[in-house]
């Protein structure tokens, strides 16, 4: 028998059974790719979600970077772990995971998780909307899956309280000087920077990437130093700043606005970031930009559009705040099985940029 028949007849790695399998499933979100894992990965202890992502980060973050980084993943890949709710009214919990660490709310991975439960019948669909209620580390997100004629046809959710801290505030950056700035909270802080208000030698398009990436780091580096107001009002775990985003406006007159978010240790987001849009429809509800009923179309790197609004205001300690919404569609990539070799001198993977 031929080698190459041998190939048509043994397609099936079997792996040794003493090695750890995990398996996934991988989602993108307007191009923002999404690692969800489903089974094999250690059985994580705690009452909440905080209480487990603390437990991951504490004994497990080995296996985030070997599942995220390269050989497997990429500096840019993000991932998740489904976990219990926070009390039986939920329906589960998520920890979200990137090439820094752990954040506190990730709105591309909501809608992609939204889409997974229809599509792998996670829950009963009924037509209309189907609710879904999602404990991330900021708090309960409820999801929205609306099926027409038995069909997936979009995806929606209410982010928790988003809040301005501050408008226009200033920071001097090595290398760009003074920076104008907004800061505000959608599930996590980001410093919001206006391209209109900055001279900048860059702009919001593929072209400049790694610019994008050096500024934005410079930027973040800065305001966590020199900016005393980044906390939030009730968890210690979620005050601190979790990127620079870019705003600007979009060449399509269908189109809004334009904005790039790096995250993390230098991380791009290729969607308009979900809670990115939410803490950006605090800022444009305070500037009186936008009103109830009203919807913003924002775009990304890769001209993917996440839909903003607002749905009400509460106060939120010191804060009044927004209940925003924000809608995107996600789709299925593929399906995982990884394993982890002892012998592996890079089991737990590297990154190189």
């Amino acid at each position: 028998m031929s080698t190459y028949q041998n190939i048509l007849n043994h397609q099936t790695y079997t792996a040794n059974p003493e090695w750890l399998q995990i398996k996934t499933i991988d989602l993108h979100t307007g191009g923002e790719p999404l690692r969800v894992i489903l089974e094999g990965f250690p059985q994580l202890l705690g009452n909440s979600v905080l209480d487990y992502r603390r437990f991951c980060k504490e004994n497990y973050d080995p296996l985030r970077r070997a599942l995220l980084f390269e050989p497997r993943g990429h500096a840019d890949m993000y991932g998740c772990i489904l976990t219990p709710p926070n009390n039986e009214d939920g329906d589960f919990g998520v920890i979200f995971l990137h090439n820094e660490g752990y954040s506190t709310m990730c709105g591309h991975a909501i809608i992609a998780l939204t889409t997974l439960c229809v599509e792998m019948k996670w829950i009963e669909i009924q037509e209309g909307d189907n609710v879904l209620k999602i404990d991330a580390p900021c708090g309960r997100i409820t999801s929205f899956a609306r099926i027409e004629n038995g069909a997936l046809k979009g995806v929606r959710f209410y982010c928790v309280p988003s809040f301005v801290v501050g408008l226009d505030k200033k920071v001097n950056v090595p290398g760009l000087g003074p920076v104008t700035y907004d800061l505000a909270y959608g599930g996590a802080f980001y410093a919001y920077v206006d391209m209109k208000k900055n001279n900048f030698d860059f702009d919001l398009s593929k072209a400049s990437y790694q610019q994008l990436i050096r500024k934005g780091m410079d930027i973040k580096r800065a305001v966590m130093q020199q900016d005393k107001t980044i906390e939030h009002p009730f968890e210690n775990d979620l005050s601190f700043l979790y990127g620079t985003i870019f705003t600007g406006d979009s060449d399509k007159d269908a189109i809004d606005s334009r904005n790039v978010c790096v995250f993390a240790d230098g991380e791009v987001d290729r969607c308009p970031t979900g809670s990115g849009v939410s803490g950006r429809m605090a800022i444009h509800k305070m500037r009186n930009e936008i009103d109830y009923g009203e919807t913003m179309s924002i775009e990304s790197i890769t001209d993917s559009v996440f839909i903003g609004s607002l749905i009400e205001e509460i106060d939120f300690g010191p804060y009044k705040a927004v209940i925003p919404q924000v809608e995107g569609t996600a789709h299925i990539t593929g399906m995982h099985t990884f394993v982890l070799d002892p012998k592996d001198p890079m089991k737990y993977g590297f990154i190189l940029r």
